[in-house]
């Protein structure tokens, strides 16, 4: 019986072909079967029931030699399968990165909207003035972004997804340290910068030890392997590519455990301190704090300290851009901690001072103007050293207010500016330098329920006048009190408002977190990783010795895993270099072949 084939070309000839499962209308003859006719009408295919009587296996409609091609269903994964579907996809590095992405844009709203953790007030105002736009951002937890369920998942989910990478690249990356350099390919032709040399007769170990050594020096991992007939050389160099890119992810890992542990430990605290006046480090003492969920205030560093002085220097005009321009500020402490001698240290803005591990940073200043108010009766109802909040100009000009819940027979408050160059012109006060030149109060008085008795907190730095009815004067309009340090003035009711002096105040920032100098290490970390990864070429050279009628062959090529455009050049470099050397010329880079005589052929060098 003889098969229908079509022709063959002159390249097919010697190579097994495998038959079509139909070519037309004719089909494979079956093993056991009768041969189909060559010619005629097409002959139905037997019934089961003869195909069996006839001793012959039946052709079902699944059969191979079907020309039609039955339907492919996949498994059903079940939950084992979806599990770990879910795990591969969530663990690839395609994952970490959208991760990453969302994660940074999940922290913008923390910048946009006041954070209730850091300012509550600011965060109460945005609610008052936005109405029912401020109520869904507040139920999206835009106002706790760093706190809220999505960020958190967010941020838990990236964690486990380079978790998820990082270890099996570890266990990939460890073997290949250990393992040898690939060895030689069998058609070296296909790689960059082949180099086929012939060269005269004579022994293939000098060029095997030469191109050892050369490889060795240039910080390649070697392999010599020995061959019929000659030898070959492999090497490698850039594993320390793949080290990077593996530090730079662990570190950045670390930053990520650093940063939660530090979000969970640390706290952080604002005060403001008078000159004179001193500090004690407990909860009572903080004008704000904001603890980590972990941080305990026992943990708190039992110091104090006592502001001696505050300095602050302004540009004197010299220039017309340098009038009142700050220059500088020092603020200089005297500090107690227990068991240890009282030491003064000066603080200046971005160098702090650091104490059991807690770092105080001088984060603004002004005045305090010392001001005490006496009732009709005689009795002082508010006096001492009053914050005052600078409005923002050059001059330093700063709001003041004064609350006297306890004055008779009403409740007084005294609202206005301290100025410390006032002047008072169609402008209305204001203050022309920020020194104390010609420093000075304008007020004005008002009497009323300050509203401090309805159990609802107060800023203690603002009052609502609204509610409260001003002192007027004869003429029936509010009075404008100015008084310069010295001066007092005797409101309508007989009340007494003095100015006794001027002192100057700092706000400090004090902030401890256990994990920070840990997330600086994983961050430099990372950045010398990222570094390695970009930078360090990884690449692979073969050398090949073979030994033939007349001669040598020299064949020299790399291959690179990345970009590396100097892999070529140096391809050829060596391949001139072992020329030189059968030549009889070692060059300054080679040794003499006795120095390798310790590598066996078989041997390698990692």
């Amino acid at each position: 019986m003889s098969d229908q084939t079509s022709p063959q070309g002159p390249d097919d000839q010697g190579r097994r072909r495998e038959p079509h499962a139909a070519r037309g209308a004719q089909e494979a003859p079956t093993p056991g079967a009768e041969p189909a006719a060559q010619a005629g009408p097409t002959q139905q295919p037997e019934q089961p029931e003869q195909a069996a009587a006839a001793g012959e296996r039946p052709r079902s409609e699944s059969s191979s030699f079907s020309s039609k091609r039955a339907a492919v269903t996949a498994p059903a994964l079940g939950l084992r399968g979806t599990l770990l579907f879910l795990w591969r996809q969530l663990t690839s590095m395609q994952t970490a990165l959208i991760l990453l992405m969302l994660l940074a844009i999940a922290a913008v709203p923390g910048s946009l909207y006041p954070q209730r953790s850091v300012n509550p007030g600011l965060t109460d105002q945005y609610l008052a003035e936005h109405g029912r736009w401020g109520e869904i951002l507040d139920t999206l937890g835009f106002f706790e972004v760093f706190s809220s369920p999505w960020f958190s998942a967010i941020y838990l989910l990236l964690f486990i997804s380079l978790i998820g990478c990082i270890v099996p690249r570890i266990g990939v990356h460890l073997r290949q340290l250990r393992s040898k350099p690939p060895r030689t390919p069998s058609r070296l032709s296909r790689f960059t910068g082949y180099t086929r040399t012939e060269l005269p007769a004579g022994d293939a170990e000098p060029l095997l030890a030469a191109a050892h050594r050369a490889l060795r020096r240039s910080r390649y991992r070697t392999d010599r392997t020995a061959q019929p007939g000659g030898g070959s050389v492999s090497a490698e160099r850039g594993l320390l590519r793949e080290s990077g890119n593996l530090l730079f992810h662990i570190a950045l890992v670390g930053v990520l455990v650093c940063v939660a542990g530090g979000h969970l430990t640390s706290y952080r605290g604002q005060i403001t301190v008078v000159e004179g006046a001193g500090f004690s480090n407990s909860l009572t003492q903080y004008d704000s704090f904001e603890p980590g969920p972990w941080f305990d205030s026992s943990q708190l560093p039992p110091f104090q300290f006592t502001l001696e002085e505050f300095r602050a220097s302004y540009g004197d005009g010299s220039t017309p851009e340098s009038f009142g321009e700050p220059l500088s500020f020092e603020a200089d402490v005297l500090v107690t901690t227990p068991g240890e001698e009282q030491f003064a240290q000066t603080l200046q803005v971005n160098k702090p001072l650091t104490v059991d591990g807690a770092s105080m940073y001088l984060l603004g200043n002004g005045y305090a103007p010392e001001l005490t108010l006496t009732d009709p009766e005689g009795t002082v109802v508010a006096e001492g050293p009053l914050i005052t909040i600078p409005m923002g100009d050059m001059g330093y000009t700063s709001q003041l207010v004064l609350k006297a819940p306890d004055a008779q027979p009403e409740q007084t408050a005294v609202v206005g500016f301290f100025l410390p160059t006032g002047v008072i012109d169609e402008q209305g006060p204001h203050s022309e330098y920020p020194d104390l030149v010609r420093p000075e109060i304008a007020v004005t008085a008002y009497h009323g329920d300050l509203g401090l008795d309805e159990g609802v907190p107060r800023n203690a730095y603002e009052v609502d006048i609204s509610e409260l009815e001003a002192v007027t004067g004869e003429d029936g309009n509010p009075v404008l009190i100015r008084l310069a340090p010295g001066e007092e003035y005797e409101l309508p009711d007989g009340s007494v408002l003095a100015l006794d002096g001027v002192s100057r105040y700092a706000a400090f920032d004090i902030a401890h977190d256990p994990f920070e100098v840990w997330v600086l290490v994983s961050a430099l970390a990372a950045v010398a990783g990222l570094v390695a990864s970009l930078f360090v070429p990884r690449r692979r050279v073969w050398v090949r010795v073979t030994e033939q009628a007349g001669g040598l062959v020299l064949e020299v090529a790399g291959l690179a895993r990345s970009d590396d455009p100097a892999l070529e050049s140096d391809v050829q470099a060596l391949a001139d270099r072992l020329v030189s050397t059968h030549d009889g010329d070692p060059g300054p880079d080679s040794a003499p072949p006795e120095a390798a005589r310790d590598d066996t052929p078989g041997g390698s060098s990692q």
